[in-house]
């Protein structure tokens, strides 16, 4: 639901987007904090805050971080 703002916001296209692992934070909603593979051995890491349920609203991409690896650790940005 994300992956054309994490474009938009990286500057170029992605020729996957798989998630391999998350890490998540209860607020008002939901913090995740997500390591993407986004093609060959390049990741991303995106943080995305879920609204409560009751808000009917999407997930919103809030940060994005660009060329990571598979070994970087998914830590708060």
């Amino acid at each position: 639901m994300v992956k054309n703002k994490a474009e938009e916001l990286a500057g170029k296209n992605f020729d996957e987007f798989t998630a391999v692992e998350f890490r998540s934070q209860v607020v008002a909603g939901m913090n995740y904090l997500i390591k993407v593979r986004v093609g060959g051995e390049e990741y991303v890491h995106l943080l995305v805050f879920q609204p409560l349920p009751y808000e009917g609203k999407p997930p919103v991409l809030i940060r994005i971080q660009t060329s990571k690896h598979r070994d970087d650790d998914l830590v708060p940005f």
